[in-house]
């Protein structure tokens, strides 16, 4: 919960950070804070009783159908996440199935679309997520994995009906917690909590946390005073509380001085509440120059996260200097700690050995309701030019950090391991845990740089360098599975820098990516329309392996359908491709394939034929294996078509091949087909002694 302090109303120190920074002139607190809730105990309250009122929709007080809807509604700034947060975790216990969280914002301001908030709450209930799945396809896939369970969803950051209500389960024993600027409209029997300001004791105590007890003590009046200032707003009390920590001789009426003093500036016309814009503007101008143009570029940071590295490229200093300047801004307020699920607690060791965790760099969140006043002063202060160098600073420190961890992924002493070597230790990774675990907490920071890559359109090869890096690492350390749903939006994105730029080759793999994983997740009509696709950018460059490619995928989907006269056809021509070019083992294979459609088709002939034709080119290319399989299939097609006994003694020859071969479980299944055409020619002794044999090998050679 910490990445949301100041956006929500929740104060962050260290212990005593405050106490002891005092005898330092204006120095930060050394150590960054830890998340605090202040105050807000009428309006959970308030929440907790609305969960058990009787509905809009029920009858004699039963249930109504969908799950009880909770808004909490305020201005960017009023405490609206943290309170939602700190609810969640009251009522965490009385929610078995757990509590699930999303934004529908991103830090931009841009909505989150409702397939991928779908997605995201599925991955967290452990369901399977197709690829490329569809909206409704997604939302009605989360409702059913609901409809059984006992869970909270708290869904942050809503920008308005229209998000939430695809989401809402038609499960009376779910909850739906929605954080939202305004009403949602459209939404029946929403139970809407609007906030204000904090009471002025949670005010002050947020205060003390960040400047310690001694000057608020003496002078509780003034202290009173600031938090009517700041209008009782948590954030602005933060970012208060954290020139109070850093300028630890200054007293609060020096605070209030220094707040008055304030000319209006160019943030008053950022629509965010005045007593933020000026808390800001106090804590931003106390800054050294370097320090504030860090800041401001920190605005630039993928999904509003932050870490050593990202702030290093962006300004072009080093990861040590950044490291300890992103401290000190969580200190005075202005960015947010976050302490990654699973972390050891700070343990360096746990049960099964050092946690990778505590070799990464921390990550800090840049809060939602600052990240429009970070940008106003981006704008003011640093050339077009300037802000596109810093972000392609930052996009190739990506890239070379994502070529780091998907060497992890490789064998010691590998060729990619050694290139990775030459790198500064601080872009290396000390384990594969240690690479694994930065890939996972970095994520939606790493594919919103994929995104921000593509949406720039002028860095020229860097969009591509790291999206392919991105689906590497993610491929190195993950299943092909789980990655998928994040691959294939990561090779829309290719197809559409592709598309814009008239890069036939790049389109044409795209194309086929996107197809596989189609075919993959049932869509065969859509990936048959990808790999035509594919085919026609293909051989509009003579891309002959591309091209051979799509023709065999579009054999195999015609295939899966069962249409067998078309893929037939379409593995014909990407036999006759491989042919011409000489490539005698992938034209044995796809013998072999033309062999499988004719013999589903029921084409014994032409299945005899082309199993044939896969004999002589296994033979060529020496591939022992692939002709004794090729025999092995042979037999099968001479028995469907009456001929048991010459299939026998083709069986024989492919189990001689396989033994010389050394392949015992392709052996084991030769074995375990005599066996089967002995009992059909009613031989059962015989069929007795070779099934014995392909068992007995079979458990020699387990899979």
């Amino acid at each position: 919960m910490a990445e949301q302090a100041v956006d929500t109303g929740r104060s962050v120190t260290a212990s005593g950070a405050g106490r002891r920074g005092a005898g330092r002139t204006g120095a930060p607190a050394a150590a960054p804070p830890a998340p605090f809730f202040a105050g807000r105990s009428r309006e959970l309250a308030a929440l907790r009783s609305d969960i058990e009122r009787a509905g809009l929709d029920t009858l004699s007080g039963r249930k109504g159908a969908r799950s009880r809807v909770l808004l909490i509604a305020g201005r960017p700034g009023s405490g609206r996440s943290a309170l939602a947060a700190e609810l969640a975790r009251q009522l965490a216990g009385d929610y078995p199935d757990g509590v699930l969280r999303c934004r529908l914002s991103t830090i931009d301001g841009r909505p989150v679309p409702t397939a991928s908030v779908a997605r995201d709450l599925l991955t967290q209930l452990g369901e399977r997520v197709p690829a490329g799945a569809e909206e409704d396809e997604l939302t009605e896939a989360l409702r059913g994995a609901l409809a059984d369970r006992r869970a909270l969803l708290l869904l942050d950051d809503a920008a308005g009906a229209e998000q939430v209500d695809p989401l809402l389960p038609d499960a009376p024993g779910c909850l739906v917690l929605g954080v939202s600027e305004g009403p949602l409209t459209g939404i029946t029997d929403v139970r809407p909590c609007t906030l204000g300001g904090l009471d002025t004791a949670a005010g002050v105590e947020i205060l003390t946390r960040y400047a310690g007890s001694v000057r608020i003590t003496v002078d509780p009046r003034t202290a009173e005073q600031v938090v009517q200032d700041c209008g009782g707003q948590p954030a602005a009390l933060v970012l208060a509380g954290g020139w109070l920590a850093t300028h630890p001789k200054s007293s609060l009426s020096d605070l209030r001085r220094t707040l008055f003093l304030l000319p209006p500036g160019e943030e008053d016309a950022v629509p965010v509440p005045r007593s933020l814009s000026r808390a800001f503007r106090m804590a931003y101008e106390g800054l050294p120059a370097p320090a504030a143009r860090i800041l401001r570029l920190l605005s630039l940071a993928p999904a509003g996260l932050v870490d050593a590295h990202t702030a290093s490229a962006l300004a072009g200093c080093s990861v040590e200097a950044a490291e300890s300047t992103l401290r000190d801004f969580a200190v005075m307020g202005a960015l947010r700690p976050l302490v990654p699920e699973g972390a050891a607690g700070g343990e360096d060791t746990s049960a099964d050995g050092p946690d990778p965790m505590a070799a990464l760099p921390p990550q800090y969140r840049v809060p939602g309701c600052l990240a429009p006043l970070l940008r106003a002063r981006l704008q003011a202060h640093e050339r077009p030019a300037e802000i596109q160098l810093s972000r392609a600073r930052m996009l190739e420190r990506t890239v070379r950090q994502l070529l780091s961890c998907r060497a992890m992924g490789e064998p010691a002493g590998s060729p990619a391991r050694e290139r990775t070597s030459g790198l500064p230790r601080s872009l290396r990774f000390g384990s594969v845990p240690e690479a694994a675990a930065w890939l996972r907490t970095r994520r939606p920071a790493l594919l919103d740089s994929a995104r921000i890559a593509v949406a720039d359109g002028e860095l020229d090869t860097l969009d591509r360098r790291l999206m392919a890096a991105l689906v590497r690492a993610l491929l190195a350390h993950e299943s092909a599975e789980s990655a998928a749903p994040d691959l294939y939006g990561l090779h829309l994105l290719v197809l559409q820098v592709a598309e814009r730029r008239a890069l036939a080759r790049e389109k044409a793999a795209a194309l086929l990516n996107l197809g596989d994983l189609d075919a993959q997740s049932g869509r065969s009509e859509k990936a048959l329309s990808r790999y035509r696709g594919a085919l026609e950018s293909a051989r509009a460059v003579k891309d002959a392996v591309a091209t051979g490619r799509a023709l065999e995928s579009l054999g195999a989907t015609y295939a899966e359908l069962a249409d067998w006269q078309r893929a037939a056809d379409w593995y014909g021509r990407a036999l006759e491709l491989r042919l011409s070019r000489g490539h005698t083992a992938e034209a044995a294979r796809l013998h072999g394939r033309l062999g499988a459609v004719h013999t589903q088709a029921g084409r014994w002939a032409e299945a005899l034929r082309e199993w044939r034709a896969a004999h002589g080119a296994y033979r060529r290319a020496g591939d022992a294996v692939g002709l004794a399989r090729a025999m092995g299939e042979t037999a099968r097609v001479q028995e469907y078509a009456g001929r048991p006994e010459q299939a026998l003694r083709t069986c024989f020859e492919a189990l001689e091949l396989a033994r010389k071969a050394a392949d015992g479980r392709l052996e084991a299944a030769l074995q375990l087909r005599i066996a089967d055409t002995f009992e059909r020619l009613g031989d059962p002794a015989a069929a007795r002694l070779h099934r014995g044999l392909g068992e007995g090998l079979l458990a020699d050679h387990p899979a």
